[in-house]
């Protein structure tokens, strides 16, 4: 069953955000774009690379109005840990939030039951709480979190223009699509 079109489940946990922990909830996500990027655990080899990329891209997120959520089966506690001697995870600006119940991981469907750990989904949330967008693969595949950016960025706009639809490539300022009968077969 497709996570897109439905809202994000009711939940609450905590992160380490920025030298304090923080208590995140579906409530905390309205009004502004967020982005979920689910990993299977802190301190392992391919996270930090992925927290570290979020981290080089972050500026581009609040840019676009957007916040970003690491999150993995650990606890606040080692989020902690992990941002203080990992030099790549240390660059994060963004809540490391635990999901040490699960229970996000498996609300999202990327939760893995027999390791107890997660694999590596992207999710991208309107405003409304809405998950517009979402991407979950095998945990041996470290993403480029430019092309989340860009797909947040084809979300908010086609949020901003009903009946536009952004083709394969686009990217901020590229031509839309306007759908109609007069071009079938002719793209």
């Amino acid at each position: 069953m497709s996570l897109i079109n439905t809202h994000v489940p009711a939940f609450k946990n905590e992160a380490f955000h920025n030298g304090k922990f923080i208590t995140v909830t579906n409530e905390t996500l309205k009004g502004k774009w967020n982005v979920f990027i689910f990993m299977p655990a802190a301190f392992t080899f391919n996270c930090p690379t992925e927290v570290e990329d979020a981290a080089d891209n972050y500026a581009e997120f609040q840019k676009a109005g957007a916040e970003v959520y690491i999150v993995t089966t650990d606890s606040h506690f080692a989020h902690k840990v992990w941002h203080e001697t990992s030099p790549a995870v240390g660059k994060a600006k963004f809540p490391l939030m635990g999901d040490p119940t699960h229970a996000l991981t498996r609300a999202f469907g990327v939760h893995i039951d027999e390791d107890g750990m997660a694999l590596r989904g992207t999710f991208i949330i309107d405003p409304q709480g809405t998950i517009k967008t979402m991407e979950v693969h095998s945990n041996e595949i470290a993403r480029d979190v430019k092309e989340t950016v860009r797909k947040l960025k084809a979300a908010q706009y086609t949020a901003a223009h009903p009946g536009q639809v952004c083709p394969a490539k686009w990217n901020e300022g590229a031509k839309t699509i306007a759908p109609s009968i007069d071009l079938v077969g002719k793209i």
